[in-house]
């Protein structure tokens, strides 16, 4: 996370607990009275986590602001969105997934929705060399680092226990990088992950209307986290509210995807059509 982006998290959070102060309201009293929890507060005082809009309008509601004070720390929200989420001598970490890395090792269960870019976990290596070549600040070694990392998180889907349920467009499966070549073999890496035990994987076919027009990625850890990725990187909320809209979105993603044989069914077809596509691009 960059320096900038710190300071500004801190910035709002100080505002924040000094207004908490004046109110005369314990971090849990503030908590209850605005809906989140007790933990969201807490970090989000101490400069240790961006809340969402809805929250912070719950926290200022919760306060009894007035107008300029609510517009006061909607502005400080708003000037931590606008700077850079890594510094330019670290952007590798963020770059590297590393908020998600660590929600989803510690999950038993990984529900992950997509609509342009594949998963992290059922990426491979080459095209998630693609995903992060494409990212700035990014040199050859970093790029290797991240890649390596990404590749050694997908071993959880081997492990007994766990569940992944990934759900992607359509356009995911033709959204590519590099060569048709390329995206056959990722397209046959998706056909070995959906046979996987503990692994279900649809797709919502360009044919079906989505049941809601989908605004970025986001993954489910357990009941717990989610990880919202955004161009900047990725933002990890805690919030019950922000979960439990997160899964309900999910599960009408979900209701509107294909699976098993229907699922593979679509992924030959794809397949076939690059297949076709390398031809016609090497002749």
């Amino acid at each position: 996370m960059g320096s900038e982006r710190r300071e500004r998290m801190k910035t709002l959070g100080a505002r924040l607990r000094g207004l908490r102060a004046e109110a005369g309201l314990t971090g849990a009293v503030l908590a209850q009275r605005a809906g989140v929890g007790q933990p969201t507060v807490s970090k989000v005082e101490n400069g240790r986590m961006v809340p969402s809009l809805d929250v912070l309008r719950r926290l200022a509601l919760a306060l009894e602001l007035d107008e300029p004070i609510t517009r006061e720390v909607v502005d400080l929200l708003a000037a931590i969105e606008a700077a850079p989420d890594t510094d330019e001598t670290s952007g590798s970490d963020a770059l590297a997934g590393t908020t998600l890395d660590n929600a989803v090792r510690s999950a038993r269960l990984v529900r992950s929705f997509q609509c342009v870019v594949l998963p992290a976990m059922i990426q491979s290596a080459e095209y998630a060399r693609h995903v992060f070549d494409s990212a700035p600040s990014m040199t050859p070694e970093t790029v290797g680092r991240a890649v390596a990392a990404r590749v050694e998180r997908q071993s959880l889907l081997y492990e007994p226990g766990r569940e992944a349920v990934f759900v992607l467009t359509e356009a995911v499966l033709r959204t590519w990088p590099g060569n048709p070549s390329l995206m056959f073999a990722q397209l046959d890496r998706l056909l070995a992950v959906e046979s996987l035990s503990t692994v279900r994987l649809g797709v919502i076919p360009w044919r079906r209307a989505v049941p809601v027009m989908p605004r970025n990625g986001f993954t489910l850890c357990d009941r717990r986290a989610v990880v919202v990725e955004t161009f900047r990187g990725e933002r990890l909320l805690d919030d019950s509210a922000e979960i439990a809209a997160h899964e309900e979105t999910f599960a009408l993603f979900e209701e509107a995807a294909i699976f098993g044989s229907d699922a593979r069914e679509l992924l030959l077809r794809v397949m076939q059509e690059f297949r076709e596509l390398e031809d016609f691009t090497t002749h």
